[in-house]
């Protein structure tokens, strides 16, 4: 008992230091986020989860602590958090459950970058071929193809082609329903507590699900990962593969970021790194963000379930301008 007394209080040090480095508002109400029961009740309930929760340089916000509400800020829930310094910037309603649409490529990106060999050749299976809901969006592969997971990766993030996120799962756990396990799996050991994810892709399921800060901790982790900064920097792709014959073929990919595109402007003195949209019916338009300012800060932002592209783009620019504060 004396052990596990004096590992909670190292513990309980470590967490309030990592506070206090962070910069973050914080107080108790966080844990209440991540069911996790306090040292000070006499148990040392942090697993591994926690461990590595709050071992990660991540911004805590407090669910109380949250900004006072920005009224052009219409989407269902927004934030943005300086990188650099882990600071909260603006935070409304990040702790809420929603349909993340196509943003859900980015967990399936760090699964795929974790237990994935980016050399590995897959073949294009059937499912992956024949997609029937209306509307989602197809890289087009045909079923044989064959082409690296590299080059799936970078088709499937920049394309948001829902193919691609099939033969993923496919050729990493055989199946999307064991697939999803694991993106669930990876989601939880980073402190993920309000999502649940039955699909790679993010088509619609009701039971598919996540919340703004729980997007933020997944791209927080992928930023680790040299070949995901390089691909969503990316505006477009050329992906070369070979056919079920054997014969050369090659797909065009633009990328859905209309930063990237030059479409969209962000605020003088940011620049956009890249991040991941995703647009259904029931999610609305959503999109997470990696940018940099003049001073050499890093951000990341979220905007989810605005109402349209046009209103997605200008709250986006808009928790943009935060940075130059």
């Amino acid at each position: 008992m004396n052990v596990i007394k004096k590992r909670c209080r190292i513990i309980s040090i470590a967490l309030i230091a990592s506070f206090v480095l962070t910069g973050c508002q914080t107080d108790v109400s966080i844990f209440n986020n991540y069911d996790v029961i306090l040292p000070h009740d006499g148990q040392n309930a942090f697993g591994t989860k926690e461990q590595q929760l709050f071992s990660s340089n991540i911004c805590v916000v407090p669910k109380k602590k949250q900004s006072e509400k920005d009224l052009f800020m219409t989407a269902g829930a927004s934030l943005i958090f300086d990188n650099t310094d882990n600071k909260m910037l603006y935070a409304d309603n990040i702790y809420q459950k929603m349909y993340p649409a196509s943003t859900t490529k980015i967990v399936t990106a760090l699964v795929a970058l974790k237990y994935g060999n980016l050399d590995d050749v897959v073949t294009i299976g059937y499912n992956a071929t024949h997609i029937t809901e209306y509307g989602a969006k197809l890289c087009g592969f045909a079923e044989g193809d064959k082409i690296t997971l590299k080059k799936l990766l970078y088709s499937f993030l920049i394309c948001s082609g829902n193919d691609a996120g099939i033969a993923i799962a496919e050729h990493i756990s055989g199946s999307v329903e064991k697939f999803a396990e694991l993106m669930n799996k990876e989601a939880k050991s980073l402190g993920c507590s309000g999502s649940n994810f039955v699909n790679p892709h993010g088509l619609h399921d009701d039971n598919h699900y996540t919340t703004p800060y729980d997007l933020y901790l997944v791209f927080h982790e992928l930023l680790n990962y040299d070949v995901f900064m390089d691909i969503i920097n990316q505006s477009s792709y050329k992906a070369e593969f070979k056919g079920a014959d054997g014969s050369k073929k090659t797909l065009w990919f633009s990328s859905t970021d209309k930063y990237l595109l030059g479409s969209a402007k962000a605020p003088d003195g940011v620049t956009v790194i890249g991040g991941k949209t995703g647009t259904t019916s029931m999610a609305g338009s959503n999109l997470i963000l990696y940018t940099k300012n003049d001073n050499g800060k890093d951000y990341i932002s979220v905007v989810m379930h605005a109402s349209d592209s046009f209103s997605l783009y200008s709250q986006m620019s808009h928790l943009l301008e935060m940075e130059n504060k």
